[in-house]
């Protein structure tokens, strides 16, 4: 029988890899120039918003909650204007999300937050953390998804 922590844990890695593979379809649709393009210099474009996902996802659940080492550079997940191969660095970051959360115990989930992870305000267990990373995910996801319908 499945605990709740053990299907939030679950869900969480499904959703994760469901909103990926969303991406991964939409990628195709647009051109090189379309997928760094910009309307104003406020906005995010679609790479801009992809290398943010990976950066947020790899701070959060692979360094946060794992230990592994910060690799983050956020500042230039939205000044870059070109990476070799978005869907490949989508895949592995989600792969290695998901060996992250298939091995936490469930005992986890309320532990407290490391002192030292920036996270955003309000959030103080590993469970919370988790939840907040999905729909965050969830949010690009959307907006990225509009901007292939907008094509």
């Amino acid at each position: 029988m499945n605990t709740p922590a053990q299907l939030f844990l679950a869900h969480s890695i499904w959703k994760l890899q469901q909103m990926q593979t969303s991406i991964e379809l939409r990628l195709p649709l647009f051109t090189l120039e379309q997928i760094w393009a910009k309307s104003k210099p406020s906005e995010n474009s679609v790479g801009n918003l992809v290398l943010h996902l990976c950066g947020n996802v790899r701070y959060y659940i692979c360094h946060g909650i794992d230990g592994q080492p910060n690799v983050r550079d956020r500042a230039a997940e939205f000044a870059s204007t070109g990476h070799d191969d978005l869907p490949g660095l989508l895949r592995e970051t989600i792969a290695d999300a998901t060996k992250v959360l298939t091995a936490l115990p469930a005992g986890r989930l309320t532990d407290p937050l490391p002192e030292d992870l920036i996270a955003p305000p309000g959030l103080s267990t590993i469970l919370e953390l988790i939840y907040q990373i999905v729909g965050h995910f969830q949010l690009h996801t959307g907006q990225i998804i509009f901007a292939a319908k907008r094509l």
